[in-house]
């Protein structure tokens, strides 16, 4: 594949997620304050709480899919088909498999669910009904669409974001507008059901015809299993590292609910709707540099590995202390706006959710070059964090409720992505002393902080609280002036402060003047 192709296929990509992004982001917040208003919150802290106890299940997917796209990436530049083939009929099999264990556990929970959800004004019938229905959506991914992957794996991803998210935005509609005239539950759960087998036969429809060659078959898969050994070992590293991300993402509500309320889950998740908007829209931008790390470490430059080292973070700590910044003094009005004041949580419990956003942006940076080097044996970390985030989120939920819940997230994060993770690259990936990095870490820390103090102070002086909740023009017109400070202080403060920008500059200026 030449760079063009590649450089090609990461702006369709990055185009067709973009204009999706900003389409379901507007949905999504007119449809969340339909449903609020009209189903209520404990139905949607009860959809949102039932689809994370399905979460656990997805577990036995054991980081297959990663594994599948990472052995595929040389088959593709190859052009390869018999082995592509083989490679896919292997994905299937194993595929086939998880989604029968994962069907035989999904009953076994179902047993539970009269203890789960005890004192609920929802029938048990209804409960039930609304979660087979979201396990047998579950269950489609692993015995129809599993061909989805190579899509990903050959820069076609686009393909795949463009029917999901139409079948997305469409089913989204008629929920809203059944929720909005009728109300009525079990219909609002059967649609979420029939546009996952609609949104099933377009998508494998779409690849047949990008793959007229595909020719996979799960019978194969298993006959092929034992020739790609590498599957294997991937699997068993990333399933490890998977279970780190299930616990932060997938506990925290079913904590939340057990040590405050189901309308506490819905009120957080009013909250969580839009960071992981955000970051949607941050990976979207910053997710095609993967590839590009993993050619560059290919060619074994390590000043040039170092210096882009230096300019990813840069780009990171730019956007984070944006956005968070932002965040921070927009979202309170926002929530105001758009559901109401009582849906409002407190300052403490932003700004522990804002941190562990901010820590989220800034890991990806190490995240792409440990991927790129291959660094994944490192699988007592996500164990660790995720012991660590369990045991404090347990005593701090218990004597803090919420923010003791939140705190959980950022003490296993700062200690395992902050700590750990830049040791692990320096010492195993780049082989130079740790110390490096924090020299890199502190000196970006610092001028973030002060980038986001003179904001601040700016931003006090221009605009008050009270001003941004009198109606939606006024909180537009500060969330362009703060937007504006911000990124104007924080661009600045980073140019002057850190060679890591001063060279992504450099970078872009000679790409876009010199062609």
């Amino acid at each position: 594949m030449s760079q063009e192709s590649r450089v090609k296929k990461s702006l369709l990509n990055a185009r067709v997620n973009l204009i999706f992004y900003f389409l379901t982001l507007a949905l999504s917040f007119f449809s969340r304050k339909i449903f609020l208003d009209t189903l209520g919150a404990d139905f949607v802290g009860l959809t949102g709480t039932l689809q994370n106890l399905l979460g656990f299940l997805n577990l036995a997917e054991l980081g297959i899919g990663s594994a599948i796209g990472y052995v595929l990436y040389k088959p593709l530049f190859d052009h390869d088909e018999t082995k592509i083939n083989e490679i896919i009929s292997v994905f299937g099999y194993l595929y086939r498999w998880i989604g029968k264990i994962i069907l035989i556990a999904g009953c076994i929970l179902a047993c539970f669910l009269p203890l789960i959800f005890p004192n609920t004004e929802f029938e048990l019938g209804l409960i039930f009904f609304a979660y087979f229905s979201f396990l047998a959506s579950s269950l489609i991914g692993y015995f129809a669409n599993y061909k989805q992957t190579l899509l990903g794996a050959d820069q076609k991803n686009y393909v795949v974001t463009a029917y999901f998210q139409t079948a997305t935005i469409v089913k989204t509609i008629i929920q809203m507008a059944l929720a909005y005239y009728i109300g009525n539950y079990y219909l609002w759960v059967i649609v979420e059901l029939s546009f996952g087998i609609i949104y099933s036969f377009i998508l494998n429809w779409k690849i047949n015809q990008v793959y007229p060659w595909l020719r996979s078959e799960v019978s194969q898969g298993k006959k092929l299993f034992k020739k790609y050994p590498e599957v294997i070992t991937y699997t068993k590293q990333l399933f490890v590292h998977k279970i780190g991300i299930l616990v932060q993402f997938q506990t925290t509500p079913l904590l939340i609910y057990s040590f405050v309320s189901l309308q506490t889950v819905a009120y957080y998740s009013n909250y969580t709707i839009i960071t992981q908007k955000v970051n949607t829209l941050i990976n979207n931008f910053l997710d095609s540099t993967g590839a590009g790390v993993g050619h560059l470490i290919a060619e074994k430059n390590q000043g040039k590995i170092i210096q882009v080292f230096k300019e990813l973070t840069s780009l990171r700590f730019l956007i984070a202390g944006i956005f968070v910044f932002v965040l921070y003094n927009l979202l309170p009005s926002f929530v105001c706006l758009w559901i109401g004041d009582k849906y409002l949580l407190s300052n403490g419990i932003l700004f522990l959710l804002l941190t562990s956003f901010f820590i989220g942006i800034i890991r990806g940076t190490n995240e792409q070059f440990l991927f790129g080097y291959g660094l994944f044996y490192d699988t007592w970390a996500p164990l660790t964090e995720s012991s660590i985030y369990i045991v404090v989120a347990l005593i701090g939920g218990t004597l803090w409720q919420l923010e003791g819940i939140l705190l959980g997230s950022v003490v296993s994060l700062s200690l395992i992505v902050g700590v750990w993770k830049p040791y692990f690259l320096f010492s195993k990936g780049f082989r130079l002393p740790v110390l490096h990095y924090w020299r890199i870490f502190l000196q970006h820390s610092f001028f973030t902080a002060v980038s986001i103090g003179l904001a601040q102070v700016c931003c006090d002086v221009m605009i008050n609280a009270s001003f941004m909740r009198k109606g939606w023009f006024n909180w537009i017109y500060s969330a362009i002036i703060f937007t504006l400070i911000i990124s104007f202080v924080h661009f600045v403060i980073l140019y002057i402060g850190t060679q890591g920008m001063k060279g992504l500059v450099k970078r872009f200026t000679y790409k876009y003047f010199n062609k």
